[in-house]
């Protein structure tokens, strides 16, 4: 029988603003990755930070609803994290991104107690090197996410890396994958988007395609990614290219939908238009 796993993600949280379609839904790297967990039937938990503000609010009631704990959540003065988007001639544009109090985010001893005995760690984007470092030295098994910032972050001694690589068929990725590896990270998944996935431990390069679909919304589609393929190569005995394939299915899923996970939007409220009205209001610039 296989024993009940307990995973943790930490790190980011947000709300992501559809301007074109005057929608908000809750979300961000860690907490995409927790709430997949949670919707695979895994327990998990996710440990973050939110403001004391009414988007802090949403935040929370959006995790609650897909299982997780508020009180997991540490809520500090200052703002909640926004992302502004708009869909501009079919692609989706970033007229703002904050990181708010979750920014550089460490967490209490009591919850890195709690953080350390799970039997997996995900940190999100933008996580704290100082909590990287500490990981690392305590010898729990983690993964990060650290996005087009490949080199932001110490690596050496993390167990695993993902990492956003080119998506022209022409750009080769084993220089990339090479410079991961020499800075330090054990294993290296690279999603590389209508190209695929690729996976390196060091001794061998494995590739996985992307799954076709049409796309509704891309935001937290990686997420789902790195969710799946954790639980699918950890925990569910796949080998590296069954656990990109389970990976690259999720992820086309999530692409079929807004948001990070499946969630029902919040019509964007007049508190968040009035807070952003400078970026929301703000001539669109001209095509190039």
């Amino acid at each position: 029988m296989r024993r009940t796993r307990n995973l943790v993600a930490v790190g980011d949280n947000c709300l992501d603003a559809y301007l074109s379609h005057g929608l908000l839904t809750v979300g961000g790297n860690a907490l995409n990755v927790a709430a997949q967990w949670r919707r695979s039937g895994v327990t998990a938990r996710y440990f973050g930070a939110v403001g004391n503000d009414p988007e802090g609010e949403v935040v929370l009631a959006g995790l609650a609803g897909v299982g997780l704990t508020p009180d997991d959540v540490e809520c500090l003065p200052g703002d909640t994290a926004v992302t502004l988007l708009r869909d501009e001639a079919g692609d989706r544009k970033f007229l703002h991104e904050s990181f708010g109090v979750g920014e550089n985010y460490m967490p209490s001893q009591q919850h890195y107690a709690l953080i350390a005995s799970a039997d997996w760690v995900h940190l999100g984007t933008n996580a704290n090197r100082e909590l990287v470092r500490r990981l690392v030295a305590d010898h729990v098994p983690f993964s990060v996410d650290v996005s087009t910032a490949h080199l932001a972050l110490p690596l050496e001694g993390v167990p695993m890396l993902f990492a956003s690589g080119p998506d022209a068929a022409d750009a080769p990725v084993e220089p990339l994958l090479a410079a991961l590896r020499a800075a330090g990270a054990r294993q290296v998944v690279l999603t590389c988007g209508k190209r695929g996935a690729y996976f390196d431990d060091g001794t061998s390069v494995v590739h996985a395609p992307a799954t076709p679909v049409d796309v509704v919304d891309t935001c937290g589609a990686g997420d789902s990614f790195i969710a799946m393929f954790l639980t699918g190569f950890h925990f569910d005995g796949l080998g590296a290219e069954d656990a990109l394939r389970k990976a690259s299915l999720a992820a086309a899923q999530t692409c079929t939908h807004l948001g990070g996970f499946p969630q029902k939007p919040h019509p964007l409220p007049d508190w968040l238009r009035a807070k952003y009205a400078s970026f929301i209001t703000a001539p669109r610039e001209p095509d190039q």
